[in-house]
């Protein structure tokens, strides 16, 4: 991931590189839509090259998807200059999104520690410099970029689940509240009834707009939650 390992050697230049093994691994995934999909020796086929060839540059498959996770994320966008924390933070996150969801797969990638490749380092580090004026402690600010890492992966994965979901039986979202109206006792769920009398699941609109809409509310009361505490230890 970080060519650390790479060194020097004589003779002819080989015909494989990690670059080609990780990129061939994205285009099955894409084309697929399943991480599932992607195994050693399918990207051995693609790039017509043995298996073992990969794994001169390869120890695993798990080591794949890491260098997958970390190539299919690409670069942040610089953040506007002269912005607040705020509007530094929101633009981050959104940032995210629109690059996971040029990957249908992403949501399936195991997460086995915290960030280390290039790209993912390079978002913390962008999540990190939003927060540079606010005059909070480092490690106070690497607390909030990791909550919201989390907040914006565990968004992800659960919007992605759902739009499948949704795509394969779209009638159990549009049935769900009158599903439950059926089947909940407001005296022994009252609070869920009260949510039911609202009215609050009686249509599902542009399932898309919804998860977006949804995840801007989570992102905003995350964010209050911020400010509320620079404003307690500023």
């Amino acid at each position: 991931m970080w060519r650390l390992r790479e060194t020097p050697r004589r003779g002819p230049k080989p015909t494989l590189s990690l670059d080609d093994i990780v990129r061939a691994a994205i285009e099955i995934a894409d084309e697929e839509n399943d991480l599932a999909a992607v195994s050693m020796a399918r990207v051995a086929e693609r790039l017509g090259n043995s298996t073992m060839a990969l794994y001169r540059h390869v120890k695993s498959k798990d080591e794949l998807l890491i260098l997958m996770s970390d190539a299919a994320l690409e670069r942040p966008e610089p953040l506007p200059a002269d912005v607040d924390w705020r509007t530094g933070l929101t633009f981050w996150a959104d940032g995210v999104m629109t690059a996971v969801r040029k990957h249908s797969w992403y949501a399936k990638l195991p997460i086995s520690g915290p960030p280390a490749g290039p790209n993912n380092l390079a978002w913390f580090d962008a999540a990190l410099g939003a927060l540079a004026g606010t005059g909070l402690p480092e490690e106070a600010k690497v607390g909030i970029a990791m909550g919201l890492i989390t907040y914006v992966q565990g968004e992800m994965r659960m919007a992605m689940d759902l739009a499948a979901g949704f795509a394969d039986n779209p009638d159990v979202f549009r049935q769900y509240g009158a599903t439950l109206a059926r089947v909940i006792d407001p005296k022994q769920m009252p609070a869920l009834a009260r949510v039911l009398d609202a009215g609050v699941f009686d249509e599902v609109g542009d399932f898309e707009q919804e998860s977006d809409q949804d995840f801007d509310f989570g992102l905003q009361l995350y964010l209050d939650g911020v400010a509320a505490f620079i404003e307690r230890v500023g």
